[in-house]
């Protein structure tokens, strides 16, 4: 197994083994993830590939490592940061991606590293199976992301808020590079490193980029354009990352690095599904903005290679139409709208308000939208349910109804076009903790039924209806934060 982070000089990474993890089990893997590096799934409950995926044994030709980097945390310098309980042991080809492909299989709580400062190496259980399930999910649902291969457990304890037991989670992406890790020579001022890492991207990665005028103003515009698509995503399907620090954005514009992450349920715009995060930075509403503020940040540490402020400020200056174009193509889609006029914008912004003010499901309202029919006032009920001023709602749906017979559309024909976009089935936070907790007393049954019901987010389902349903009462009370 050869590792191309590897390649690169010793400064960016330290080479280390991972920390054993005594007898370790199987918790969940993921069929569609094992097909992308040709391994059949069932193969990973082997000892072999058990001792593979714990840290307890390195394939043949592997280079273990983790990387260093930095970082703005919550807007805040925060100096080095690295892989405080991630080993990366090298790369996989991946022909279930395409002919040549390769994923870095990555062991996350695979004990400590240099870069753990205060922590112990470890990730829990818990934790383990949220990143597990919500990477699957939002592959699922299309959205540019890291995906899970498995979960292994161990009975081994680890102390966070309480007791949990410990987990190792392997991941894989094409690359972890992040924007913090060219922050990192930045703000040391070593240049060459900085030139290295950069030149190293887009040898890999984005090899077209090697014969433009400006190969690194041509690498922050496509960074700035794949990082306004992927939070265009975000908002349409009601994602919160709920820690958009800059260590955890991906060079590639991949979802990374999976904590107090939430899906909408009833819609605030200013929801914070992070805890720890008081001043609510990482809000719903925020995030298209933040996602500007990280790629200024890595503008910031690519200047000196570029060379010029105004020529880092034109590859900046992407984002906004970028992001702007992609969500309403997507909300389009959403409201199974098939052309584009000139008052779209607007009944976006009212449905939002509407939307607010009732503080409705977001994933139910566009899920049971694609179902009304026109003209049949019936149809419409299982909507208006949703939503405490129905008055509010009434206006709104007049003017949705004139758009959709402004453009003569077929009821049928939308219903499919928005059923294919807009998800049943979503990693509802109060779903997850069901699984965690039977996960916790060993039965592993329910993080494999989720798993099952997750990969197919826009078909009926009709035997697994309870996964759709609107939250209990309990899951108000559910708590996230970036210890999760």
């Amino acid at each position: 197994m050869e590792n191309l982070f590897a390649s690169l000089p010793p400064a960016h990474y330290t080479n280390l083994m991972p920390t054993p993890l005594p007898a370790p089990y199987l918790v969940c893997a993921s069929a569609s993830a094992a097909a992308l590096i040709g391994l059949d799934v069932t193969a990973i409950s082997h000892p072999a590939l058990l001792e593979t995926f714990s840290g307890n044994r390195i394939p043949a030709g592997s280079t273990p490592v983790s990387a260093v980097y930095s970082g703005h945390q919550f807007g805040v310098w925060a100096g080095q940061l690295g892989d405080g309980r991630a080993i990366t042991l090298g790369d996989a080809a991946a022909p279930g991606i395409a002919p040549g492909a390769r994923l870095e299989l990555q062991l996350k709580g695979a004990g400590l590293t240099p870069y753990s400062r205060m922590g112990d190496g470890r990730a829990v259980l818990r934790s383990s199976i949220r990143e597990f399930l919500c990477s699957e999910a939002m592959a699922a649902l299309g959205i540019p992301t890291t995906r899970a291969l498995c979960v292994i457990g161990s009975d081994q304890i680890v102390m966070r808020e309480q007791r949990e037991t410990a987990a190792v989670a392997t991941r894989m992406a094409p690359s972890f590079v992040r924007f913090g890790s060219f922050e990192h020579w930045f703000y040391n001022e070593k240049h060459d490193e900085l030139k290295t890492l950069a030149d190293y991207v887009i040898d890999q990665f984005y090899p077209q980029f090697k014969t433009a005028g400006n190969p690194y103003q041509a690498l922050l515009t496509e960074v700035s354009l794949r990082t306004a698509h992927m939070i265009a995503h975000w908002q349409a399907v009601g994602f919160m990352h709920g820690v958009m620090n800059t260590d955890n954005m991906s060079i590639l514009g991949l979802t990374l690095d999976y904590g107090p992450f939430g899906f909408m349920e009833a819609f605030n715009a200013t929801h914070i599904c992070n805890h720890t995060d008081q001043q609510g930075r990482y809000s719903y509403a925020r995030q298209p903005q933040i996602g500007e503020w990280n790629c200024y940040a890595l503008g910031q540490a690519l200047l000196p290679l570029i060379g010029e402020v105004d020529e880092t400020q034109a590859a900046l200056r992407i984002y906004k139409p970028a992001y702007a174009e992609k969500f309403t193509e997507l909300m389009r889609a959403k409201l199974g709208l098939q052309t584009q006029q000139a008052d779209d914008g607007k009944l976006f912004d009212a449905l939002f308000a509407v939307l607010q003010g009732s503080h409705a499901d977001f994933t139910l309202f566009f899920r049971r939208l694609g179902a009304v029919q026109i003209d049949n006032a019936a149809s419409w009920e299982p909507v208006r349910d949703l939503f405490i001023d129905r008055p509010a709602f009434d206006a709104w749906a007049l003017q949705y109804g004139a758009r959709l017979r402004l453009e003569h559309s077929d009821d049928a024909e939308r219903q499919l076009a928005m059923h294919a976009v807009n998800p049943k089935y979503v990693l509802r936070n109060y779903l997850a903790q069901i699984a965690i907790e039977k996960a916790q007393n060993k039965d592993f049954s329910e993080v494999a039924r989720l798993l099952q019901v997750l990969e197919k987010p826009f078909d009926e389902q009709v035997e697994n209806e309870k996964y759709a349903a609107l939250p209990p009462d309990w899951a108000s009370d559910l708590e996230v934060s970036c210890s999760s």
